[in-house]
Parts: C-alpha cells; sequence; structure tokens
C-alpha cells in the first residue's frame, strides 16, 4: 500500500495494490501498520457508514464538533471526487483543500483528521462511499459550512458536464467558512491536535445514537 501526504495537514491517501486474476481481484483496504507507519497512531473504529449517491449530487462540507471525529473513506461503487478542507482555525492549511478521485478502479482512500471537513461530488449514478469513523454519529455535533462557497472555490465546476448539482437543504442552508468563524462553530488547530493525541491513547468515544 503506497501512503502520500496530502495538501492538507495530516490528510493522507492511500493506494492498495490489488492482486488480480481470472476470478477478480483482492486488495487490502485498509493495513493498521501502514496506517499507523504514516499517521503516528492507530485508528480507533467506532463506526462505519456507507452513502448512496446520484450523479451531480454534492455532500459536505461536513464536520463535527469537537471531541470531533477522524474520517477513513473509500469508494466501493462508481467515481466522486472527494474534497478534504482544512477548518482548522490557526492550522497552517487553513481555508485550503486538497482533491481526490476516489473509484471502485483504483480504490483509493483518503483519511481526514479531527477537524477537517469532508465533501464529495458523485461522478456516476449510485456512487457507494464508505466512511471509517473514530467516533460515532451524534446528530448534536454535526456541522457543515457551504460547499459552493466562493472563499474556498472548491473546483466542483464542470464535474460532472451537463450536470446541475444537487445538495441537501442542510448542506444549501450551511453558512460560509467566514460566518462559520465568525460564529465560534470552526475549532483550533491546536484543539484538534490535542484531540487526535488524547485518542491515541485512550480509544474512541464510546457514545452510542442512530446514524440519520
Amino acid at each position: 500500500m503506497e501512503v502520500t501526504e496530502l495538501a492538507v495537514p495530516g490528510t493522507y491517501e492511500f493506494a492498495p495494490r490489488p492482486a488480480e486474476d481470472a476470478r477478480g481481484l483482492v486488495l487490502e483496504a485498509m493495513r493498521a501498520d501502514a496506517f499507523a507507519g504514516a499517521i503516528g497512531h492507530a485508528f480507533h473504529l467506532a463506526q462505519v457508514n456507507l452513502s448512496v449517491s446520484r450523479r451531480g449530487v454534492i455532500r459536505g462540507v461536513h464536520y463535527v464538533a469537537l471531541p470531533g471525529q477522524a474520517k477513513y473513506v473509500c469508494c466501493v461503487r462508481g467515481a466522486v471526487l472527494d474534497i478534504a478542507v482544512d477548518l482548522r482555525i490557526g492550522s497552517p492549511g487553513f481555508g485550503t483543500y486538497a482533491v481526490t478521485r476516489l473509484d471502485d478502479t483504483e480504490m483509493r482512500a483518503v483519511y481526514m483528521p479531527v477537524g477537517v471537513g469532508h465533501a464529495y461530488l458523485s461522478l456516476s449514478d449510485d456512487s457507494t462511499v464508505v466512511y471509517l469513523m473514530s467516533a460515532p454519529y451524534i446528530p448534536a455535533r454535526q456541522r457543515a459550512v457551504h460547499p459552493l462557497d466562493p472563499e474556498l472555490a472548491l473546483p466542483w465546476a464542470g464535474e460532472p458536464a451537463g450536470v446541475d448539482p444537487v445538495l441537501s437543504g442542510q448542506d444549501d442552508a450551511a453558512p460560509t467558512l467566514a460566518a462559520a468563524r465568525a460564529r465560534g462553530l470552526l475549532p483550533t488547530y491546536a484543539d484538534c491536535l490535542r484531540i487526535e493525541r488524547l485518542r491515541e491513547r485512550t480509544g474512541p468515544d464510546r457514545t452510542t445514537t442512530t446514524p440519520r
């Protein structure tokens, strides 16, 4: 498995090496040793979610109020344009983003630490994205920044050609990056690093709830 750090600090792309034969293929979607070697600590799994989206759907930019949530994301069917956005005030990469195409051909995955926002655009019908999460879904902690915020200028235009973006009502009503910062909704870089180090020692938040 090849591991590459992306433009957003602490965010990594994992590229497996499939073993193919006449039957199909087998690959390592995640390896604990490869992950820990790159990130510096283990990934403590608390929940696995799956989403299916039609072509043109944008989900995000989503993040979780502190103590936050780290994600390991891959696309097992179809293709998505996956974007990690640095929402951590004080981070050297604050407001920047990293783009990765995730699909069912190369089967790449992206890890996003606590405080990094996540969004993607579905490039095909029935794109299926799997999320491994370090903390369970808790509705009261869910946050979002508008994916079409001009300040972020995320590269949605023209992908996929001829399709207008489809957003949920909740995402369409999300604040801009500047508004979220002014309202005190964004985490600080220092707090995010502290929580990542704490989870390294103690494991995931054990609180449970039903995902939406």
